[in-house]
């Protein structure tokens, strides 16, 4: 007893170096745990970079065997045709499937030298494209088709740009996958994701940054901003992208493309079996899968391929409900509703100007448009939106960070889920009177905390929905046309501008069909107009807003088409609309081009010609 009492007695005299001691050695615990967890990371990153570089090296060797065994070969025309326009020529003969297939490996290979867009090179598709002849009445029989990297593949990794989703290739492909592949399209190569999916910057710890194909100093967009570079840098005519805020609409509006987001579910929901996500659970927003290419048409090609007895019959929870040509293909005057600003975010004067020029092209085509005004935007922002998405205060996704390296890109945006309740609360409350937009996206990272709060919140969500259907019915709108964001941000600054998602995320809560349109390019006029930018709020966010569109002179310009639920073809049709008008209005401005270019020539060859008789008498 007595060495008990003295040994109480001496850890009573030492509790501070006892405490210190503990402390210590928890904190090297835990040290050790973070450093073995981020050793265990730079591996799988170092093997996964070396699967793709072999993958590429393999690629580009191939490429080159069958350019020396077709010396000569022009395939400028090949690459410059749609995808319809591709499936047709390869089903009469008048294309071979095996020129195709290597003219687009060869292209995306030196698309990816320059942007860095792919993850890897599907090998398995030569083995696809030798038993391509049984697939021939499939309507993409023989187009090359790229993947964003979280869409199951067999035998290949969907990390999401996460290193701790390394060495786990799925076993089979997602059904998307396997349904273009009976309909004769040979998937061929994976794109590039941000670290998580949960940003539009393109850029994770695995495979780096991806570039934008107009300017390197500039984002291509995410979440499927691997696909939006390698489609407008020539490496694909077509690609299969994710959406849960604005991940394929982003890239095209970013990248000069054109793509759409379907409602949710009428191709396949994205938390379901073969397509990975860091918020798998979450369904108050949803997200879905859609196609990406460099026309509309191409689109609705895609779309009619999907909407099959394949799909139908390899996912049941699709309701089977095939594309309609007929409304795809309609010419009646449609009536338009459209608006400038949600009064949440207000977009960059180039996309604004875009707007309005498709605005009067619609006009003059005979096309109702009358303005429409989106309901309670600031509030479906911060009461539903980020509520929903982070309903677990962000617990979920942040499971990701914990074993991995956090890429820059993403470093505000994580900081910031990461900050503890009370503090996101108490910065809250200090910021309300200065900065209320901040104030309220901190008290909305904050998670709900119960069942009940989750149930109300999804009724809310509904009744919004319920709303806005109640409103577009009674201005009896067929579509819609409204900003995008755009034009594409310099590197680095997504994180910090979250805000700005409210042109595209917005339909995700509605889950209404919505695509992406390119009409114009950013001039010096926009360029000088963006240094009087106020924005809405005057904040942080309308202040950095400026930073990160600065300097885009000559970048895509894009509008958003966007329809009621279920209603696909109707959007495309519109895109169709927009597409079709933006281009004729262009064909005068090529014609008087080409005059000049004519008269120029002429007139050099008028001059070659004088100085030759000159020359010719002199003699």
């Amino acid at each position: 007893m007595e060495s008990i009492a003295q040994y109480v007695s001496d850890m009573k005299a030492h509790w501070l170096l006892v405490l210190v001691s503990a402390v210590c050695g928890s904190g090297s615990v835990v040290l050790l745990a973070r450093w073995l967890h981020h050793a265990q990371a730079g591996s799988a990153i170092l093997k996964a970079r070396r699967r793709r570089d072999a993958s590429l090296l393999r690629a580009e060797r191939l490429v080159c065997e069958y350019g020396d065994s077709h010396p000569g070969a022009d395939d400028s025309l090949l690459l410059a045709l749609s995808a319809r326009q591709l499936a047709r020529g390869l089903k009469d003969g008048s294309l071979a499937a095996e020129d195709v297939f290597f003219s687009y490996l060869r292209k995306a290979l030196q698309a990816n030298q320059r942007l860095n867009c792919c993850t890897e090179v599907m090998m398995e598709s030569l083995d696809h494209l030798k038993s391509i002849g049984s697939y021939k009445d499939g309507l993409l029989y023989g187009v090359p088709v790229s993947i964003k990297e979280n869409i199951g593949c067999k035998g290949y990794d969907s990390s999401c740009g996460v290193p701790g989703r390394l060495d786990h290739p799925v076993l089979e492909n997602s059904v998307v996958v396997e349904v273009l592949k009976r309909q004769g399209a040979i998937p061929f190569v994976k794109t590039n994701v941000p670290q998580s999916l949960f940003n539009y910057e393109c850029s994770n710890p695995i495979y780096g940054t991806s570039l934008n194909p107009h300017n390197p100093k500039k984002t291509p967009g995410g979440s499927s901003g691997g696909e939006g570079a390698l489609i407008n840098g020539g490496g694909s005519l077509l690609g299969i992208g994710t959406d849960i805020g604005g991940s394929i609409r982003i890239p095209c509006s970013f990248s000069g493309i054109c793509g759409l987001k379907p409602t949710s579910k009428r191709l396949r929901q994205v938390v379901t079996k073969g397509i990975s996500s860091c918020t798998k659970g979450q369904t108050s927003v949803l997200s879905c899968v859609g196609p990406m290419a460099r026309d509309v048409d191409s689109l609705a090609l895609c779309m009619q391929a999907l909407l099959s007895e394949h799909m139908f019959t390899l996912d049941p929870t699709v309701p089977p409900i095939p594309f309609n040509t007929e409304v795809y293909q309609s010419s009646k005057p449609l009536r338009i509703g459209y608006f400038e600003n949600d009064g949440y975010h207000h977009p960059s004067p180039s996309m604004v100007r875009g707007v309005r020029e498709v605005k009067a092209l619609l006009e003059r085509a005979g096309h109702t448009v009358m303005a429409f005004k989106p309901l309670k935007v600031e509030y479906a922002m911060h009461d539903l939106v980020i509520k929903a998405l982070l309903a677990d205060g962000g617990a979920t996704l942040l499971q990701d960070f914990k074993r991995s390296p956090l890429d820059p890109s993403l470093s505000f945006q994580i900081g910031m889920y990461r900050l503890p309740y009370a503090l996101k609360k108490l910065l809250s409350f200090v910021m309300k009177p200065l900065f209320p937009r901040l104030a309220k996206s901190l008290v909305s990272l904050c998670g709900l905390g119960s069942v009940q709060k989750q149930w109300k919140l999804d009724a809310e969500i509904d009744e919004y929905i319920q709303e806005t259907i109640k409103e577009w019915k009674r201005c009896e709108l067929d579509v819609l046309l409204c900003p995008v964001i755009g034009p594409a941000f310099n590197h680095n600054y997504t994180g910090k501008l979250t805000c700005a998602l409210s042109s595209t995320i917005l339909y995700n809560l509605l889950n209404f069909p919505a695509g992406i349109v390119p009409v114009s390019t950013v001039t010096l006029e926009d360029e000088i107009q963006l240094k009087q930018y106020k924005g809405n709020f005057q904040d942080f966010w309308d202040k950095q807003f400026i930073s990160a569109v600065a300097g885009g002179e000559g970048l895509p310009v894009a509008v958003q088409c966007v329809a009621l639920p279920w209603q696909e073809e109707l959007c495309l049709r519109f895109m169709r609309e927009v597409e079709t008008l933006v281009r004729e209005s262009k064909q005068p401005a090529r014609q008087d081009e080409a005059k000049k270019l004519c008269f120029c020539i002429l007139s050099d060859y008028r001059v070659d010609c004088n100085r030759t008789r000159k020359r010719d008498k002199e003699d």
